[in-house]
């Protein structure tokens, strides 16, 4: 018997909660998932239904199975910050320089958007910038750049690991924006699955980012590309360029050249260098 005390859940989140039951029991039952999420017993084979097509579990009888990867360990913010840091800064010098006074600004979470904002605010040129993000890490970052910047926080549930804020509440501020760019991470993105994320409610909220923005411009470290995961932010035509590190930094400079390579050929602009993120700024 499932035994989570019953909670009302966006779909998204819900569906991340199920699998975590399912991951922990190894197995669970279409009427304890029912009782658990108070929803009916329909509702939860459709979302299992729509879980195993994602190869995220195993529908059997009666409910669902846990597949061999059935839920990605997603690092912390506090780990993620150790890995590719040299990197990441030189991502977030790339994204500082696409931005100009004025502007709207939509900053992702993560360990990658957290050198993006530091790098906003080592810009003294930049004034009257709107920065609307849903990580608490970003925001405490851009804080010092205030009042040259507005900061906007969406709103909504906290999700520890990442400092970041998920449904419910964070989409209906973002489904009221309209930005003149977006910045967006990602735990994967490749030349044919597109650009994907561990984390199912994040995955969302990234989603709505990109339908909130007149430019969408993803950043990540080299170790990312080539990389697939659950939950599907979107293809590679909905980003207008990503911002990466130089091939001749990476610790595998034959696989990122040959992974940059395959993203360029799929049609995503991809940017490595100061005079590229000139050339794309126009």
């Amino acid at each position: 018997m499932v035994t989570q005390s019953k909670v009302s859940h966006s779909a998204v989140v819900r569906r991340e909660r199920m699998l975590q039951v399912i991951d922990q029991l190894g197995f669970a039952r279409v009427a304890d998932l029912s009782e658990t999420f108070g929803v009916s017993d329909v509702t939860v084979r459709a979302d299992l239904d729509l879980l195993d097509q994602q190869q995220a579990i195993q529908r059997v009888h009666g409910g669902a199975v846990v597949r061999h990867r059935a839920l990605e360990r997603e690092p912390s913010f506090e780990q993620a910050l150790e890995a590719s840091a040299a990197e990441k800064h030189a991502i977030g010098t790339l994204a500082a320089g696409l931005v100009r006074s004025g502007q709207s600004i939509l900053l992702d979470v993560g360990s990658t958007a957290l050198a993006v904002a530091k790098a906003f605010v080592a810009r003294s040129d930049l004034s009257d910038v709107v920065i609307i993000t849903n990580g608490l890490s970003i925001a405490l970052a851009l804080e010092p750049g205030i009042p040259r910047f507005t900061v906007i926080v969406t709103g909504g549930t906290l999700r520890p690991l990442q400092h970041s804020l998920v449904e419910p509440l964070a989409s209906s501020m973002l489904r009221g924006l309209h930005a003149d760019l977006a910045f967006i991470g990602c735990n994967g993105v490749d030349a044919e699955r597109g650009v994907t994320n561990v984390n199912l409610p994040e995955a969302h909220l990234k989603q709505l980012m990109l339908d909130s923005a007149n430019r969408a411009v993803l950043i990540a470290d080299g170790s990312k590309l080539g990389q697939v995961h659950l939950g599907l932010v979107g293809g590679l035509d909905r980003f207008d360029a990503l911002l990466t590190g130089e091939v001749s930094g990476a610790p595998d400079a034959r696989g990122a050249a040959t992974a940059q390579a395959a993203l360029a050929q799929a049609g995503l602009r991809v940017i490595t260098s100061e005079r590229e993120a000139a050339a794309f700024a126009g």
